[in-house]
């Protein structure tokens, strides 16, 4: 494998997002990280958090070259996204591999778009929940951390996008701490590819969504924080609440939560759940929403 060739798919995203987008004081009206050029025509894969919102994108080439660019679809669920650049990128695709073939112990590749490689290896494949109401059923952890992470590209010792840039964590062995690096496996993007690119989202009815950031914390899921104007601030959660029970079923982690909300119907469903907010049992009722419809909408170009 070439590393020289695998940059050059490489380029590197800047995004600007309107002061009043909905995202803006979470995520930031600038955003930088990488994308990975995956069809002839410039089409660009990144991932979501980065685009999210934006009004104007610019990708830059290996060799400094600036192209305008706009977003094509967001993917809550996976977390990809698309952008389609408006210029000659000059950047051959990327041929898509299978994360399901990978393994722990493997040798990979993270490449952002500013010309950095780092050699690393798989640490695990494993559930990841985040804070944010976003779930995997298998991510892919690394090992060590790349700096520039999001977006950038996991490659296999082929070559072959495996997996794009999501997070950096720090795992724990014993008494030592290191950094990793959480990617979104490529896998995820091969059966929504279509319906993004020609609908701007998968054809799928939206899921639940409530608006509360939250943690776990053994095994109990305590709400950190909640959206302005969300479900969960309209039905008066608060920071602090354990919420412990969805439809008068036990919650067991920050997964199962997620799980048990989804599982609960479409986007608009009401969810019954209790809280033990001060050490007293609560009961709450969330309307649930669609968290797109809280997003400002990609311009037509």
């Amino acid at each position: 494998m070439n590393i020289t060739d695998i940059l050059r798919s490489v380029v590197a995203v800047h995004a600007n997002i309107p002061e009043d987008a909905f995202t803006a004081d979470t995520l930031g009206i600038r955003r930088e990280g990488s994308g990975v050029v995956i069809r002839e025509n410039g089409l660009v894969l990144t991932i979501g958090y980065l685009v999210t919102e934006a009004d104007d994108i610019w990708l830059t080439r290996d060799d400094g070259h600036i192209v305008p660019a706009h977003v094509v679809a967001y993917d809550q669920q996976s977390g990809f996204g698309l952008v389609q650049a408006l210029g000659d990128l000059g950047a051959p695709p990327l041929e898509l591999g299978d994360s399901d073939l990978i393994d722990v112990g493997d040798r990979v590749f993270l490449s952002d778009g500013m010309g950095q490689t780092v050699p690393a290896g798989i640490v695990a494949k494993q559930e990841f929940a985040g804070y944010w109401e976003y779930l995997l059923d298998e991510a892919i952890f690394i090992s060590p951390a790349h700096p520039s992470w999001g977006g950038a590209a996991l490659v296999d010792e082929d070559g072959r996008l495996i997996g794009i840039g999501s997070l950096r964590l720090q795992m724990s062995q014993g008494s030592s701490v290191s950094d990793i690096n959480m990617a979104v496996p490529i896998n995820l993007l091969k059966p929504i590819l279509e319906d993004l690119m020609a609908l701007g989202q998968v054809d799928r009815p939206p899921r639940p969504w409530l608006g509360a950031y939250s943690a776990e914390n053994n095994g109990r899921v305590i709400v950190m924080n909640v959206s302005k104007g969300s479900p969960a601030e309209v039905a008066g959660l608060q920071q602090g609440d354990i919420i412990s029970e969805i439809r008068d079923v036990e919650v067991e982690g920050l997964a199962d939560l997620y799980r048990k909300v989804w599982d609960s119907g479409q986007a608009g469903v009401e969810i019954p759940m209790r809280i033990i907010r001060d050490g007293r049992d609560t009961w709450l009722r969330v309307k649930s929403a669609d968290r797109g419809s809280f997003l400002k909408k990609p311009q037509i170009q």
